[in-house]
């Protein structure tokens, strides 16, 4: 039996023409896909370039892994759409599958909020990951739950535990993340949630990825020293019972 082939989509707030250069283009591509790291630039031709199929015309893409971008146009907007091959069509993968899964969902709202906030200017990037405390969650430790319930556009303010004054919109709220806008840092999208549990995750854990516009380099490092600091003094997660 072949398993069934999930299917991810964002709606933006542009034209397939304005869309479609964002997943061919590597300067752009990193402006949404991942997160800074030396690797980045590696990565990007690795997925989107090494042994992929395009066809312009359509606005599709089939990336080598099985991963397939199509674009589709309605009044203005374009409905991007990454269907997934079957979890069962690379067993050497199949641990990892779920991480896929969720990582494209991530980078989809990224996709969307840098289009139409930011017409895919350059931004910063940090990633926060690891392992939580039983019963501790990123939205728990971010000092997010008072947005538990909420439905993108809802308007938020919090304190986070890192010591910053988050307000913004909810952009997202999907079964395993959430993502949110957040006004004084370009404004800037935050993404937090549960990382799935695979062989070499078998607690799972929790991820934070936070896009940032408009900040010098002073201001962003002294955001990351703090924010990093914060993270890796939250409560340990202690051995498994």
């Amino acid at each position: 039996m072949t398993d069934t082939q999930p299917v991810i989509e964002v709606s933006v707030a542009a034209a397939p023409p304005v869309v479609w250069p964002a997943l061919r283009d590597p300067e752009l591509i990193r402006r949404w896909h991942g997160w800074d790291y030396d690797g980045l630039d590696a990565e990007i031709q690795e997925i989107y370039f090494r042994d992929v199929i395009e066809d312009p015309a359509e606005y599709s893409l089939a990336l080598a892994g099985g991963d397939r971008f199509t674009l589709h146009e309605h009044e203005g907007t374009t409905l991007v759409r990454i269907t997934r091959p079957p979890r069962d069509s690379s067993p050497d993968a199949a641990d990892w599958y779920d991480d896929v899964t969720e990582g494209w969902t991530t980078f989809l709202q990224f996709l969307k909020f840098g289009i139409e906030r930011h017409g895919l200017a350059e931004r910063r990037t940090l990633f926060l990951e690891g392992p939580v405390a039983h019963g501790d969650s990123a939205q728990h430790l971010l000092g997010l739950d008072k947005i538990t319930g909420s439905r993108p556009g809802d308007h938020f303010s919090a304190v986070s535990a890192a010591g910053d004054l988050l307000s913004g919109v909810v952009c997202f709220v999907g079964e395993h993340q959430t993502a949110v806008s957040v006004d004084d840092l370009g404004p800037g999208l935050l993404q937090f949630g549960e990382q799935p549990v695979n062989s070499a995750r078998p607690h799972g854990g929790a991820q934070i990825l936070l896009a940032v516009y408009g900040l010098d380099e002073e201001e962003f490092r002294e955001l990351e020293e703090r924010w990093t600091e914060w993270w890796q003094a939250r409560p340990p997660a202690g051995p498994a019972t």
